[in-house]
């Protein structure tokens, strides 16, 4: 298990490299008139971390916190974590190769190549491009950097749940997007010692794979479909993530990819908010109904990260 201390001394050594992103208060009757009756809930926008998301946290724990051979880093990536991790290389001054399947969307692969990585793209989902990462560090030395299933990554997202417990009031719940586990498995490590601050966790029904490893008790294969399959559908959830994700997460809701683009669409409309699919699965959740908050229930909502091209919010 990972403990808050941890996580503290971990955000010490990566904080000269990363933002304290900030926090907002949104009346969801802005983004939805049909949700008068729901509590104002606080947004954490990590859309505005180094790199476009989250990530940014865990690459540079590894780059960091390990140590990087001659020959660099590797990383696999639905896109984000390409990213986060080529950015840290080239603040660092590492090589970098980064493996990407080709769904990730254009504009991330085309930001890692601005970063200076080297970029492979290969295979239709995540699991072949984490294949061909790990081949190419058997062969050639580099340090791999698991997207989620690593001691360093988790505690490196951890750190954003230290920085949310200090910028809002007591928390009920903080409702944080799904995918290989790494975010969850961090904040929920942080809160998971505070009884009063439950963590639930959103999926897209298309990926659903924290749901699919909680209904067979242990990590498991799903699918890996629907508008967010770039960033929130691996084969299945981290080793490493999912006992932490059994002892301190609450739930797991599932929302469609429909009111995923319409929360979306709804955070940039309404709020100017700019959030990947992936990102709004969290709001999503709130104004279907898939998560239920009580009568002044506080809630916070991970918004995770914006790599994706200007003309997607419009459309």
């Amino acid at each position: 298990m990972i403990t808050r201390d941890d996580i503290r001394s971990t955000y010490d050594t990566i904080r000269p490299y990363v933002r304290r992103t900030p926090v907002v208060q949104l009346d969801l009757a802005d983004l939805d008139p049909a949700a008068g009756e729901l509590p104002g809930v606080t947004l954490k926008l990590e859309q505005l971390q180094c790199a476009g998301s989250f990530k940014a946290r865990g690459a540079f724990a590894n780059l960091l916190l390990r140590n990087v051979p001659p020959a660099g880093v590797a990383a696999a990536s639905g896109g984000n974590h390409g990213v986060a991790v080529a950015y840290a290389a080239y603040r660092l001054g590492m090589p970098a190769r980064i493996f990407v399947p080709t769904v990730s969307a254009p504009a991330k692969m085309e930001r890692i190549r601005q970063l200076g990585a080297e970029l492979v793209v290969t295979g239709d989902r995540y699991a072949d491009a984490l294949a061909a990462a790990q081949a190419w560090v058997q062969s050639s030395g580099a340090m791999s950097v698991h997207a989620f299933d690593q001691r360093e990554t988790l505690l490196g997202q951890g750190t954003l749940g230290l920085e949310l417990a200090g910028q809002a009031d007591q928390l009920d719940t903080v409702l944080v997007p799904v995918g290989g586990g790494g975010l969850i498995g961090g904040i929920a490590a942080w809160f998971g010692s505070d009884p009063r601050t439950r963590v639930i966790g959103v999926e897209p029904d298309g990926a659903p794979t924290l749901t699919r490893a909680r209904a067979e008790g242990r990590p498991a294969d799903a699918p890996a479909e629907g508008v967010a399959a770039d960033a929130l559908a691996p084969r299945r959830v981290g080793e490493l993530v999912f006992p932490i994700t059994q002892a301190y997460v609450e739930d797991v809701v599932l929302v469609g990819d429909v009111a995923i683009l319409a929360a979306q669409r709804a955070l940039w409309q309404a709020a100017r908010i700019a959030a990947e699919p992936a990102a709004s699965v969290g709001i999503a959740a709130l104004l279907t109904g898939a998560y239920k908050p009580a009568p002044g229930e506080r809630v916070a909502v991970v918004i995770s990260g914006a790599n994706m091209a200007p003309g997607q919010l419009e459309r």
